[in-house]
């Protein structure tokens, strides 16, 4: 099978305002072997996984199943958007009872319904003892007292933030309909919204940002500008990291596809720049312009994945006692592109620290039959994780034998 993810690029990061370069770690080598896959609609095929790793159907018969979080009462909560159209017939799911022999999920509730794309979900437990469940739609961002134990939400919601939603187009590139959260160790909330367009110029301020705010929605700030369409965010090691999607103008090989280290104050270069061959490069369309970025301003990636790859999801694996394929790795849903022929993207892909890049789980693609599109990673258990399909409506589990 031809290798999207042959070449990785030790890249610099920039911390803190400082240049530091960070070596990459020395990983196992995966050989990758197929496992065959019966789903309960008929359809069987293979994904291949590293040897000594096993996959099982957890739950399918879902539609466009998302992003996945873990209750405080250790409950697995995914959303589904139903499908790719602007809707409002979005879910939030409860799987519960998980039989491990199986790799099942033996209840599936339904917590939520009649959301407008519901994207990302998050859960805090306040200073003062308190549960919270954040839900982010396309309009607005919104929370909800949480209740342990419940099957159906309670209470009325606190609307934290509001999002511009009108001119969506999912057909291209631009028009981003998701909205992405992730919950900081210093109890701050951040937030990613993507561009209005393929590449252009915003009108709207929040547009292909990340904001930062408090738990409850005050003193909001944007933190991060240039970022096309970060759809995942994930803490890990201290700091904020987020994968982001490139421009779609600009050929089959260009621009890179990102994971990189969100810090305050930094323009990741989207209209003006791009990431190419570890390289960043002004994209000529916007040379004459008077708002134009320095390329010179905008970091290089933590890591970087092949043109149209669709990084969504991610998960990093930083316990002392995961297993070494895992431990101190991110993987990373590459959701894939469009444009089936470039084979980029349609498989998990396994970030070392320093940015290497080797494959975790493929076969979602095969020549021009589409399995599956990866969306989600969720740590489930000590070697194992959870991995949303949004094309089939199947969540895997994915473990160690």
């Amino acid at each position: 099978m031809k290798r999207l993810l042959a070449v990785a690029f030790l890249l610099p990061l920039i911390l803190c305002g400082e240049k530091r370069a960070e070596t990459a770690a020395v990983s196992p080598a995966l050989k990758l072997t197929p496992r065959r896959i019966a789903l309960a609609n008929g359809k069987q095929f293979s994904l291949n996984l590293p040897e000594g790793f096993d996959i099982k159907v957890a739950q399918d018969g879902l539609r466009r199943v998302r992003f996945m979080a873990l209750s405080p009462d250790n409950r697995i909560f995914v959303t589904d958007m139903y499908n790719r159209a602007d809707n409002k017939r979005g879910a939030v799911y409860i799987l519960t009872d998980f039989d491990k022999s199986a790799g099942r999920f033996a209840k599936r509730v339904t917590y939520m319904t009649g959301l407008r794309n519901p994207n990302s979900i998050a859960f805090h437990t306040d200073a003062s003892g308190r549960d919270w469940f954040y839900l982010a739609l396309t309009d607005r961002l919104v929370r909800y007292r949480y209740t342990r134990g419940e099957e159906k939400l309670s209470g009325a919601p606190e609307v934290l933030a509001t999002y511009p939603d009108y001119g969506l187009d999912y057909k291209y590139g631009g028009w981003h309909l998701t909205r992405t959260i992730a919950i900081g160790p210093n109890r701050k909330l951040y937030v990613s919204v993507g561009s209005s367009c393929n590449t252009c110029e915003e009108k709207e301020e929040i547009r292909a940002t990340v904001t930062e705010m408090d738990i409850d929605g005050k003193n909001q700030k944007i933190i991060a500008r240039g970022v096309r369409n970060a759809v995942g965010l994930k803490w890990a090691r201290g700091e904020l990291f987020a994968t982001n999607m490139g421009a779609d103008h600009l050929g089959d090989d260009r621009p890179a596809d990102t994971l990189f280290i969100v810090e305050e104050g930094k323009n990741y270069g989207w209209p003006y720049c791009y990431q190419y061959q570890a390289r960043i490069i002004a994209d000529p369309r916007f040379a004459s312009s008077q708002k134009k970025l320095s390329c010179k301003e905008v970091p290089l990636a933590y890591a970087a994945f092949s043109a149209h790859s669709s990084p969504l999801g991610l998960e990093y694996f930083d316990d002392a006692d995961a297993t070494p394929e895992l431990r101190n790795h991110f993987l990373v849903a590459l959701h894939g592109s469009s444009k089936i022929s470039l084979n980029h993207g349609y498989r998990v892909a396994r970030v070392a620290k320093g940015g290497a890049i080797d494959d975790f789980v493929t076969g979602f693609l095969q020549g021009r039959t589409i399995n599956g599109r990866p969306a989600d990673v969720l740590r489930y258990g000590k070697d194992g994780f959870l991995l949303t399909d949004d094309h089939a409506g199947v969540i895997y589990y994915v473990f160690k034998n």
